[in-house]
């Protein structure tokens, strides 16, 4: 039997970015237990769809799928899309984001680019959109942005592009966490290390053994271990905290 913390998060509206798969996936899911209405966002209507009617199902919550390309003109009216499906909203989640391969050298671009524009401007987009609402409405809220290791550490493994974007979302949450304070809008972010998600499960395959042995705790971490320091950082046992990067790493990053 799961013993359970009340983190005042019953009855209060997340909009999940990023929501069907891997950590995102796991932080609905976190939310639907802890009783909080879900709005998962993924680039396809089907998958949110299901995924929304399987959470309402199963824990009695309201939840709703909203389809997004975080790369085009859709994420723009997202936080209004949320809004007129929950009338309020109290957290926003970015976990959304690509991790696409390439050295310095060889790298386009282009590929460059587009990782900023899903890694970086999308994030900036929704939080500017979201704490315009808060602020307009005179509403305390929580936003926690997924950062990674590599926005500290860099990257050798040819995810210099991913790494600089998670960087710069580290830079933006602290500049938002400053502007924001004063409103009662706490702005934070969890950096994971490697966790066994879609985005790096081929990559798993053959490459395990040698990101097991860069983790101090030995192995790689499962998307809903992470998922719980969202959970923490979205709840109102962390009121006192704003600007900070919590590290969910298995030790692999260690500040």
């Amino acid at each position: 039997m799961r013993c359970a913390m009340d983190f005042g998060l019953q009855g209060k509206n997340a909009l999940v970015v990023g929501g069907t798969k891997g950590l995102g996936r796991a932080t609905c899911e976190l939310f639907a237990q802890e009783s909080t209405n879900v709005i998962a966002v993924s680039r396809h209507g089907d998958e949110c769809d299901s995924f929304a009617a399987d959470l309402q199902n199963r824990y009695g919550i309201r939840a709703v799928g909203i389809a997004c390309d975080l790369a085009g003109d859709s994420r723009n009216d997202l936080v209004h899309r949320a809004l007129d499906a929950f009338g309020t909203l109290d957290i926003l989640v970015n976990a959304a984001g690509i991790w696409p391969q390439a050295y310095v050298l060889d790298m386009e671009e282009e590929a460059f680019r587009h990782t900023l524009e899903v890694n970086l401007l999308s994030p900036f987009i929704l939080c500017r959109d979201f704490a315009r609402y808060l602020v307009d409405q005179k509403r305390t809220g929580k936003i926690v942005n997924v950062v990674s290791q590599a926005a500290f550490t860099g990257s050798t493994t040819g995810h210099a592009h991913y790494a600089a974007s998670k960087g710069g979302l580290v830079s933006f949450t602290v500049s938002l966490a400053r502007e924001l304070a004063s409103h009662g809008v706490n702005v934070n972010a969890v950096a994971p290390g490697i966790m066994d998600t879609p985005m790096i499960h081929e990559i798993l395959k053959t490459c395990r053994e040698y990101y097991c042995q860069r983790i101090p705790l030995g192995r790689v971490a499962e998307p809903e271990e992470v998922a719980y320091s969202i959970l923490f950082l979205c709840s109102n046992k962390s009121d006192y905290l704003t600007g900070i990067t919590l590290d969910a790493t298995g030790g692999m990053l260690m500040r």
